[in-house]
């Protein structure tokens, strides 16, 4: 039936630095940029190395987060990296705070958290 993720979509504060964020530190390639004059809104398409995209939104007034990380519904993102340690430290050189490395004490996977410039909560998964 289901075969996997097609994208997760973010509704992001300030569509500049969040559309900076994905792409040009996280390193993400755009698919598609729209801008809707009707929503006065953009929607930006992005996508991840394996396929899985992400959309970003801009909603003029967008309620913001009610808590962190524990609000009904979807909790983080969580990606799947080579090495939890490489990419933290790249994420800290560009003044991205990144949580202390944990290990999963089921998989015994390194992973780490980190925030998008709108506080959500983003996972790295060691491969």
């Amino acid at each position: 039936m289901l075969k996997s993720i097609h994208h997760a979509a973010i509704i992001c504060s300030n569509y500049k630095k969040s559309k900076h964020f994905y792409v040009s530190i996280l390193g993400l390639k755009i698919i598609a940029e729209h801008y809707r004059e009707a929503r006065d809104s953009y929607k930006l398409d992005l996508e991840l190395p394996d396929g899985g995209q992400i959309e970003l939104f801009s909603f003029n007034n967008a309620p913001a987060r009610p808590s962190y990380p524990e609000a009904q519904g979807l909790r983080h993102l969580a990606f799947t990296v080579e090495s939890v340690e490489v990419i933290s430290e790249y994420l800290q050189n560009q003044s991205i705070e990144v949580e202390p490395i944990r290990i999963d004490e089921y998989t015994q996977k390194k992973f780490t958290f980190f925030s998008d410039p709108d506080g959500l909560p983003l996972e790295l998964y060691e491969n």
